[in-house]
């Protein structure tokens, strides 16, 4: 059985390590579109962009693995289209006959459109090693780096501009940031860590356009203000990658809509990561997150193998911005109350429920309050609200 797999991001290289490590002896043929093999991401606005770390840290697997295990990795590849009846995927003038495709095509940063200066040089994007790339020049002390967005890709930037010296400031349409992700309570912790290394957080302040002559100068706010801008990182969230899907049939739905084992509407082609949604909870949601994308490409490996075990999701992510560790656990969406426990130190939690149903919980630098409750949420568990504020030992929690 040929197993073709389209993206050779986190998902893509999961899918096809899992492949061989469940015993698959048939051809396995990843093709992603960028030079790169495949790399996490995360890092890229953080330790990368910082140049904590170098190119080499960032790869997911040693550069002989995947010929080592006959993984026929093509990069710099471009797939023109898929025909699901030849069952055979079209790239760089030939057609590769597949048994079983996976999409794993990930996502593309939302832009600014030309309209409102979003091709003039000096704005950017984070999302590949070559975005990271092109604006590591940008960041020398005492220019003024402008931010669109106040979402955690942005976030991070900021943190980044800021502790190399940088002028900061940045632009959130939104009453608050990280409103459409996390509660009150994490956006004010999140906003006072920000002002107290002097960023500059403008929120419920749209961006009317950028000008320069080839290149942006100047920021003009809906509100009249100007900014002076050296460059601008837009981050206003990313779009799912399934422009191939839909070209070929297939059913989308906030992305490439798959069934509960990770099968999309042709019972051949498969899909995980952020391009995917699936069934949860009587609805259908996408998760962008790096541990979404290895565990859903396993469960789809497993699943193309004929296992037929449904993927269950277990949503945690993580951002890093100075010395924040901001962990979270679950999925927030529907939340009625916030529970505040204060851990040692500077240490915060912040629990989410429904009712009396624990949901999620943002910990900053808190990893206890971050492994307990995920474990809680994992095991269907909702202690009382009213204890998790005054409870000692948050593991006692695990035992009732």
């Amino acid at each position: 059985m040929r197993v073709v797999i389209i993206g050779a991001g986190q998902a893509g290289a999961a899918l096809a390590a899992k492949l061989r490590g469940l015993g698959h002896q048939g051809e396995i043929v990843m093709l992603g579109d960028e030079p790169a093999p495949p790399y996490q991401r995360p890092p890229l606005s953080k330790a990368y962009l910082l140049g904590d770390i170098g190119e080499d840290r960032l790869w997911l697997r040693a550069p002989d693995f995947w010929a080592e295990n006959k993984i026929d990795l093509r990069l710099g590849q471009s797939v023109n289209g898929i025909d699901p009846t030849a069952k055979t995927v079209t790239v760089g003038g030939e057609a590769l006959e597949y048994d079983q495709l996976a999409l794993t095509t990930g996502s593309t940063p939302r832009r600014l459109s030309a309209s409102v200066g979003g091709d003039l040089a000096g704005v950017y994007t984070v999302r590949s090693l070559a975005d990271v790339d092109a604006m590591r020049a940008e960041f020398q002390p005492g220019r003024r780096a402008i931010i669109v967005g106040g979402g955690y890709i942005g976030l991070e930037a900021a943190a980044v501009a800021s502790k190399l010296g940088l002028e900061v400031t940045v632009l959130e349409m939104a009453p608050r940031i990280l409103q459409r992700v996390a509660s009150l309570e994490t956006s004010d912790h999140v906003r006072a860590l920000h002002q107290s290394h002097g960023v500059t957080i403008l929120e419920e302040t749209g961006l009317d356009r950028l000008v320069g002559t080839d290149r942006v100068a100047v920021a003009l706010l809906k509100d009249g203000r100007q900014l002076p801008a050296d460059f601008v990182i837009v981050g206003v969230g990313i779009t799912p990658n399934a422009h191939l899907a839909e070209a070929a049939g297939l059913t989308i739905d906030n992305g490439i809509a798959t069934d509960e084992m990770g099968r999309t509407s042709d019972a051949s082609i498969w899909s995980a990561g952020d391009c995917a949604s699936f069934p949860r909870n009587g609805g259908r949601i996408r998760l962008e997150s790096v541990g979404n994308a290895i565990d859903q490409a396993e469960a789809v490996a497993a699943n193309m193998l004929g296992a037929n075990t449904p993927y269950v999701a277990k949503p945690w992510f993580w951002s890093d911005q100075f010395d924040l560790k901001l962990q979270i656990a679950g999925l927030n969406t529907g939340y009625d109350r916030i529970i505040t426990r204060h851990g040692e130190g500077a240490a915060v939690s912040f629990w989410y429920y429904i009712g009396d149903k624990l949901l999620a919980v943002d910990a900053m630098n808190d990893a206890r309050a971050y492994m307990v409750g995920k474990r809680l949420i994992e095991a269907g568990k909702s202690p009382m609200p009213e204890i998790i504020a005054t409870t000692p030992d948050l593991k006692e929690l695990l035992k009732a």
